[in-house]
């Protein structure tokens, strides 16, 4: 059944433009052409926090962080072992979905860090590259007490993750 759902969906979409006159073709280049300026406007902000997260990683400030707020991170109910994860998911998916392979092939599937671990992926997200592409694409610049709220928010969803965890 899932194989056929884009297919309806095209021809939903096509037969709707059937009915409305619309020329599918024309109204199709000209998405395409708004892709690529969007994808030109914003590649030097995506640029800059995919190579700020790398150089997060690579120079070990990460793993430095993760051990220095590991006692908090325990007194919140988080184990140690998901600090990691915790702190990089606001900044990166992919580098998050790679800190998540490493926690089952460490800890199991089936474990309560890996259960801890997909339920924050699934609670969060990447906080600061929305917030890039938000701001790439607005004229709102003053993001002041959005991203704080966000990250208090991801943490307090990190919390009951592992709470509610804990308690299956």
């Amino acid at each position: 059944m899932d194989a056929y759902i884009l297919p309806i969906i095209f021809i939903v979409l096509f037969v709707y433009c059937i009915i409305k006159r619309v020329n599918t073709y024309d109204t199709f280049v000209k998405g395409a052409k708004g892709a690529i300026k969007l994808v030109v406007d914003i590649f030097p902000f995506i640029a800059s926090i995919l190579i700020a997260t790398a150089l997060l990683r690579v120079s070990g400030i990460t793993d430095f962080l993760a051990q220095l707020l590991s006692p908090l991170f325990r007194a919140l109910g988080i184990p140690p072992e998901l600090v990691e994860l915790v702190l990089l998911r606001p900044f990166t998916g992919s580098g998050s979905y790679g800190i998540l392979e490493n926690i089952f092939t460490t800890y199991g599937a089936d474990s309560y860090i890996s259960r801890c671990a997909c339920v924050i992926m699934g609670c969060s997200e990447t906080i600061f590259y929305v917030a890039t592409v938000y701001i790439s694409q607005t004229k709102v610049k003053k993001l002041l007490y959005a991203i704080p709220v966000a990250l208090l928010c991801s943490l307090v969803g990190t919390i009951l993750a592992c709470l509610i965890c804990k308690v299956m």
